[in-house]
């Protein structure tokens, strides 16, 4: 025996009630901000960003707590598209002539990494100012 199509497990006219609730959902999902997302650094980008902190900052475990802190915190300020971004800038301002001109002169570059100065010094705050352990 074939079940006509409104019928969802046995229960009449289960199917239009689930399509008028998510129908009364959608506006109130539409409107909803997006949350940003926090983890969309992968694992090399963090792993990179913390053994460089270590090597400034000590190579001791303590240095790992905040120094993992600070990529954490900085993740959660700028995305990991604008992170690329700097470090691409960063590596090619070094650059001699014209080309790392291009890159020192450009005012969005300046903008950007500008943002994320303002990151690192919130982070630095943050996870190096501390000095009790979590």
């Amino acid at each position: 025996m074939t079940r006509p199509p409104f019928l969802v497990s046995g229960a009449p006219f289960a199917a239009p009630a689930l399509a008028l609730a998510l129908a009364l959902a959608a506006p109130a999902a539409a409107q909803a901000p997006a949350a940003p997302v926090a983890n969309d650094y992968p694992t090399q980008a963090r792993v990179d960003y913390v053994l460089g902190c270590m090597a400034t900052n000590g190579n001791t475990r303590e240095a790992v707590r905040k120094c993992s802190c600070s990529i954490d915190f900085i993740a959660g300020e700028i995305s990991y598209a604008d992170y690329t971004a700097v470090e691409t800038a960063m590596a090619m301002q070094n650059m001699p002539g014209d080309r790392g001109s291009m890159m020192r002169d450009a005012g969005w570059i300046k903008d950007l990494l500008d943002r994320f100065r303002q990151a690192q010094v919130a982070a630095d705050l943050e996870c190096f100012a501390r000095t009790a352990t979590p």
